[in-house]
């Protein structure tokens, strides 16, 4: 309903709607509630919206100085959430969100998906999350410990984010195969089969919870079914569009023309002689 709300204010001509800055703001803020709820595809379908919104309009933002800063933190936190989002819910990002998360954190995404780092989680959900309020006057000035309701948030983050430890190297398993013998995936895994079965059990609800609402299934990179001691993986191959990356090199081109005849109207021309 969150995402209802502001779509509905989107398309309706709301007053919200009718100033840039607020609804931005108020997408960073749903998107970032559907996060904590651990409703990931739909946190990426926001953003991707208000990210590709924010980047037909810069122009509009670069023109007013005293909007631009907020603006700009606004797309970074976003950016930071999103690459978390993606790493638990592996969805086709459209070519210009991809580009301004590898140049704003392509670096610890990597470390995310190679090295499975996870001190990045931290740093990525500080940089991401909005500031928060403790939601009850008590005496103690601290009630919620030395880290404050931050650090209260960060703990419910962390507990999600060892909850999801193993289901990337999962997935990369089950992505190798049609089908796989339970026993066969335990070894490769270095564990147990009933340990096993947990483990697909636990990626099997994760991915019906971060799958949201009015998620296309398609969109989804691999499902899977245990049949006694054997697992059956349907892979769903994504295909790619080149349509995104076509319409952001004309939308580059295009900027560039702009620059040059800006340029060329600035430029004095010669001085005639009397």
């Amino acid at each position: 309903r969150v995402r209802e709300a502001v779509v509905s204010t989107q398309s309706t001509g709301d007053m919200m709607a009718l100033v840039p800055a607020c609804q931005i703001t108020a997408n960073y803020y749903a998107g970032f509630a559907y996060f904590m709820i651990r409703k990931y595809a739909n946190t990426i379908q926001l953003y991707q919206h208000i990210l590709g919104y924010m980047q037909r309009t810069k122009q509009f933002f670069q023109n007013r100085s005293f909007q631009a800063e907020d603006i700009n933190k606004k797309n970074d936190q976003m950016l930071a959430l999103l690459a978390i989002a993606n790493t638990f819910c592996p969805l086709r990002l459209d070519e210009s969100v991809n580009i301004q998360i590898k140049e704003k954190q392509g670096e610890k995404v990597n470390r995310l998906q190679h090295d499975r780092d996870m001190t990045v989680y931290d740093d990525l959900f500080f940089s991401g999350c909005p500031k928060f309020l403790s939601p009850v006057v008590s005496e103690n000035p601290t009630p919620f410990g030395t880290s404050g309701p931050r650090g209260l948030q960060l703990q419910v983050f962390k507990a999600e984010v060892e909850q999801q430890r193993l289901i990337p190297t999962l997935r990369s398993f089950l992505k190798l195969y049609t089908s796989i013998p339970i026993s066969k995936l335990a070894k490769f895994l270095d564990m147990n089969e009933n340990e096993v079965r947990c483990c697909l059990m636990a990626f099997k609800h994760k991915k019906e919870i971060a799958r949201g609402d009015n998620v296309d299934q398609t969109t989804l990179d691999i499902d899977f079914y245990v049949d006694k001691d054997m697992i059956h993986i349907s892979d769903t191959k994504i295909a790619r569009h080149y349509g995104d990356y076509y319409v952001q090199q004309v939308l580059k081109l295009k900027e560039s023309n702009k620059l040059i005849l800006g340029s060329a109207l600035s430029r004095p021309g010669p001085q005639q002689s009397v």
